[in-house]
């Protein structure tokens, strides 16, 4: 039998980084509810996001956690142009082409990643990159502790601006009816790219809690997004809560099954709970009924 403190250790490893899960799919659930699309250059723009906190850390000294002010406005304001200049301009008006055109630029990115950056892994050093704190008999490493915190926080202020600001009401709105909102005055591009550019600023903060405890190379968005989709399915397309819970959720599922079955057979559980979810409960935990 499994000792109680390796199984607590496990659970908590696991909602570390089914936190940063989370937040991931975050970004990925408000770009699908005002958008109404799949945004295939997700984990492409994580691996952005990486390699940004890597360059700050190399060339400038600055540490991941402390990059935070830099990355995050520089990812929202990728995506804001991103939206604004290519993706709208090019879609027009049809989400076939919405889909195709971030499928593109997902494959722009990665491959501007492969001939900058060539397909070495990198990783960076910090001063407690291989510190450990003791939570009961469980021992966590600091850097995901930090990235555990951090992910939950920037979730909550998400949550906050999409619930409580006039931004927020106008993201809630155009979500709903975009011609209604239209006719109310509000600015639908504006709304849309503000949405682009905040589900790419989460990215940004994910990735500068990941990298102190994680590497970098030009497919590192491939995994995530795959858990992302997950996690989005799970929780429900479009809800916030279901997101931040699903996030946790695999994250835990992810870590008992490497647990039970090996590291390599550990994401199993993850895509025998999507298929399961699409088969008994397409509209996830908490969505709503078509």
């Amino acid at each position: 039998m499994l000792d109680a403190g390796i199984l607590f250790s496990s659970v908590l490893n696991g909602l570390t980084t089914g936190a940063v899960y989370a937040l991931i799919a975050l970004g990925l659930t408000l770009i699908y509810g005002v958008l109404h699309i799949i945004n295939f250059a997700h984990g492409a723009s994580l691996m952005v996001a990486l390699y940004a906190v890597y360059l700050l850390k190399e060339h400038w000294g600055i540490d991941p956690y402390l990059a935070l002010p830099l990355v995050v406005p520089g990812m929202f304001a990728l995506g804001y142009a991103l939206q604004r200049l290519v993706i709208n301009r090019s879609s027009h008006g049809k989400d076939e082409n919405i889909l195709l055109v971030t499928l593109g630029l997902s494959i722009v990115m990665e491959n501007a990643a492969l001939l900058f950056f060539k397909s070495d892994t990198r990783t960076i050093d910090t001063a407690y990159t291989l510190t450990t704190v003791a939570i009961g008999p469980a021992m966590i490493a600091l850097p995901k502790l930090v990235a555990f915190a951090g992910a939950l926080l920037v979730s909550g202020v998400l949550l906050w601006i999409v619930g409580k600001t006039d931004l927020g009401r106008a993201i809630r709105a155009v979500a709903r009816e975009k011609h209604g909102a239209k006719l109310m005055g509000i600015d639908v591009d504006h709304v849309y790219a503000m949405s682009f550019g905040i589900g790419l600023a989460c990215l940004g903060a994910a990735a500068c809690f990941l990298l102190p405890a994680y590497y970098v190379n030009p497919q590192v968005g491939g995994g995530f997004v795959l858990v992302a989709f997950t996690v989005v399915v799970l929780g429900g397309m479009g809800s916030f809560g279901g997101a931040l819970v699903g996030g946790l959720l695999i994250g835990v599922v992810e870590s008992l099954g490497g647990l039970f079955l090996g590291e390599s057979l550990g994401q199993i559980g993850i895509f025998v709970i999507f298929i399961a979810v699409l088969l008994f409960r397409p509209q996830g935990l908490f969505g709503a009924k078509a």
